[in-house]
């Protein structure tokens, strides 16, 4: 992880938010939010909420008198989730998940789609959680499987390989899909205190409009654009197209849809 890896700032959220949220997290934010329901919480702690998807998605499945509290260490995405959180009982609010400002067991459910894999400190964010849940709290979590069982992604990290042969953008392989092993996970939750630690792989289908806004995700709608800019300077738009045609070349034209793979995880004090 880099320092930059963590800043969604500038035109990101907005492109984020058009782009990257309905192909690949609206899928998980229902599955998610399904199994926040099953526990009953009153009190929901969200983490690295990003703009909003996961949030929106409980407050819609959780009773309205469900108290959410929504966090994220970048404000930009802060800000733009709270135009678009229209329904629900939600406190947003900015936080290092790795030094949250909570009193202890405060939360029935602490909850993070996608987001873990940012934290510099994975064991630090997990004795985090475990202070602030309460005794019988649940941290449900959700992680991206590697690059190789996640079919855009895949594609997008072959071409970027070879037009970048010397020096591949790596965030993708280093952020969102560097923390997948289960054995890793397991072992540093448990050394943060968790005693029962429960894991699924969930696949679902990413789905795009089209080629060109998958490419347009990838490429310029998170901290991956910064790598791609500092390599090909004022190619930003040529460099989306040329992942566009290798997702068509794929996927196909129109709207194209696409494996998905992450790791569920539910750990209980």
């Amino acid at each position: 992880m880099t320092e930059a890896d963590k800043v969604f700032a500038g035109s990101i959220p907005a492109l984020y938010e058009r782009f990257m949220v309905p192909m690949i997290f609206i899928p998980y934010a229902g599955e998610m939010a399904s199994r926040v329901a099953v526990l009953r919480p009153a009190t929901v702690l969200e983490l690295a909420a990003g703009t909003g998807v996961a949030t929106r998605a409980m407050a819609e499945k959780l009773p309205e008198m469900t108290a959410i509290t929504a966090t994220d260490l970048n404000q930009p995405m802060i800000d733009l989730a709270m135009t678009l959180q229209e329904t629900g009982n939600v406190l947003w609010q900015q936080a290092d998940a790795m030094a949250l400002p909570f009193a202890d067991h405060a939360f029935d459910a602490v909850v993070c789609q996608f987001g873990v894999m940012f934290f510099p400190d994975k064991v630090a964010s997990y004795r985090e959680v475990r202070r602030v849940l309460k005794p019988r709290g649940a941290y449900l979590f959700a992680v991206w499987d590697g690059i190789e069982n996640n079919a855009f992604v895949g594609v997008v990290s072959e071409v970027l390989s070879k037009r970048f042969a010397d020096n591949p953008p790596q965030f993708m392989r280093r952020a969102p899909h560097g923390y997948h092993d289960l054995g890793l996970i397991d072992g540093q939750l448990r050394a943060a205190g968790f005693s029962a630690v429960e894991t699924e792989t969930l696949k679902l289908a990413g789905r795009s409009p089209s080629a060109l806004d998958a490419a347009t995700g990838y490429c310029q709608a998170n901290p991956m654009r910064n790598e791609i800019e500092e390599r090909a300077p004022g190619e930003l738009q040529a460099v989306t197209e040329l992942v566009a045609e290798a997702l068509e070349k794929r996927f196909g034209s129109g709207p194209i849809e696409g494996g998905l793979s992450a790791h569920v995880i539910t750990a209980r004090g």
